[in-house]
């Protein structure tokens, strides 16, 4: 996959990324729950149903998305991380577009995010709506989260 518009960056779907590519990532986007445990968060990616990554022209990871999915009725776009150094440079709506073109055919494609307004802004730019914002249909999403880690 390739987009002549932001550089020499490559973009790869699939890719086996090494352990140290994915916690240098994690890190320096600031999600160091995730990059504690680097095995865990190996496996986290390797079990994804799908992974696309973006790469600058030296080889170091600047970008990666991941999806689970049963491939028919939901897809759950999990990771969207684009290094701080190249934010805004269309990388992460290169890497969400590969997610959303591979699992067209889904249903229901599902993310939960911040509340940050500028990733609010973001997938909303990327055809995605606030659950609160379908109050008309009646709908409602429940989640459980387990205890986080002590810092």
């Amino acid at each position: 996959m390739a987009d002549d518009d932001i550089g020499p960056i490559e973009f790869a779907d699939d890719e086996v990324v090494p352990i140290a590519d994915l916690v240098a990532l994690y890190e320096a986007v600031g999600w160091l729950i995730q990059a504690a445990d680097p095995d865990a968060l190996a496996r986290a990616v390797d079990r994804s149903t799908y992974v696309t990554t973006a790469r600058d022209a030296d080889g170091q990871l600047i970008g990666l998305a991941r999806c689970l999915s049963d491939d028919v009725s939901i897809m759950y776009l999990q990771d969207v991380l684009v290094h701080p150094d190249h934010q805004r440079a269309r990388i992460g709506t290169v890497l969400v577009g590969a997610c959303l073109h591979r699992f067209e055919h889904v249903r229901r494609m599902v993310l939960m995010t911040d509340d940050e307004a500028g990733q609010h802004e973001f997938y909303r730019s990327l055809g995605f709506t606030n659950l609160a914002d379908l109050a008309p249909l009646n709908l409602h999403t429940f989640v459980k989260i387990s205890a986080l880690p002590p810092s």
